[in-house]
Order: C-alpha cells, then structure tokens, then sequence
C-alpha cells in the first residue's frame, strides 16, 4: 500500500481534506502532518514535516499545499533529498515526474479546484521517472545539494 504524507496552511487546508479523502478512497495511507483548520498559520514547518517524512522513507510522496503553493514548494525543496515540484496543470505534474523525479507535490488551494487537484495527483503518482539522460541530471542536482552542504558547514 502506498503511503503519502500531507500538509497545508490555511489556505490549503480546505484542499488537503478533500485529497485525504479522494486517496484514502483509493487505497492510499496517508499521513496527514497538519494543519487542522482556516486559521492562519505558518507554513514552512509543516512542509518540511512533509518533506522529512519522504526522505525517511516514512511517505513514498509528499504532497503541500497552500494558496499558490509556491511558498509550500520552497520549504520543502530546503530538505536534503527532496525535489518538490510546484504543479498547478497535468502537464507539470507529468514533468516533474518523469524528467525531474519529484518526490514532493506542491499545488495552490487557491488556484487548482479539487477536481483538476484530484486529476493532478493521479498524473504525478502514476507517472514513471524516465531515467536515461535525466538521472544523469537528477544525480547532478543532488551533488549540488552536498556541495552546499559541505560548504555551508565548512563556513561554521
């Protein structure tokens, strides 16, 4: 059984309850890391929960969601290992599947309806990762991500 972590602010909140009950209807486990209503909230925590929760391997994907989405795909891209994708249209969701292998969805409650979000999670979990002249990328972005890391470290 696949499992999923998912957040939301408040402006993605209404959102995020819809998806936990249009995956958990097909199957899907999921881990719901908050938040738990339309009060405003700050967002950054909570998706680095959802980030940290695919890196363990505790989640196999993680979706955030906030009003854009573009704040929610920034948090969880600081996590080491993590590719979140901002995807507000199929075509994206296909992309950064299959071209970028994003483990981490990120949409905008206020710019997919829930129909064209249930439609965009189906299109990112069902896309494969290409591999081939991609995963030379992807093993470029993740030596990057070390570079930084050692260097950031070293700057101490």
């Amino acid at each position: 059984m696949r499992k999923i972590a998912i957040g939301a602010d408040h402006a993605g909140f209404e959102l995020k309850q819809h998806l936990i009950t249009y995956l958990s209807g097909k199957g899907f486990v999921v881990a719901d890391h908050g938040t738990n209503s339309t009060e405003s909230v700050d967002y950054p925590e909570i998706c680095a929960n959802v980030a940290r929760a695919v890196r363990d391997g505790k989640a196999e994907v993680g979706i955030v969601l906030g009003g854009s989405g573009q704040g929610e795909q920034i948090a969880a891209n600081k996590i080491n290992g993590v590719r979140a994708a901002l995807c507000n249209d199929l075509y994206l969701a296909e992309m950064a599947r299959s071209h970028n292998n994003a483990n981490v969805l990120s949409m905008g409650g206020r710019v997919v309806s829930q129909q064209l979000a249930e439609q965009i999670v189906g299109k990112f979990l069902e896309t494969e990762f290409e591999g081939g002249r991609h995963e030379r990328r992807v093993a470029q972005l993740g030596e990057i991500e070390k570079s930084e890391n050692q260097q950031f470290k070293g700057s101490k």
